[in-house]
């Protein structure tokens, strides 16, 4: 099982690069697989084929307008079963006794 979290932006589209973000997080929704959207970047979860689509998808939506594109991935592959992207939060959580901010 795989959690990859990137971030993909668009170069010399302006300060803003939302609407070209939100393509992308149609495509992330549309998958299936679980994800996590936070203020820079998304975190998906699934077998390495699975994310890797996913995020090739998002580079081909992006890049069908944009002649520059900036990607970001980090990558933990960990054998076993899913559900890491809640898993590992209430683990950090029940360590401190507390709920924290995510």
């Amino acid at each position: 099982m795989v959690l990859l979290e990137f971030s993909m932006a668009p170069a010399g589209k302006g300060i803003s690069v939302s609407p070209f973000v939100a393509r992308s997080l149609d495509i992330i929704d549309k998958s299936g697989l679980p994800y996590q959207l936070t203020p820079m970047g998304t975190i998906l979860e699934g077998e390495w084929g699975e994310v890797m689509a996913v995020v090739t998808a998002c580079y081909q939506a992006m890049s069908m307008d944009c002649e520059r594109v900036g990607v970001n991935i980090k990558i933990d592959a960990r054998a076993g079963s899913g559900g890491r992207i809640k898993s590992k939060v209430e683990s950090v959580q029940t360590k401190l006794g507390r709920k924290l901010s995510t």
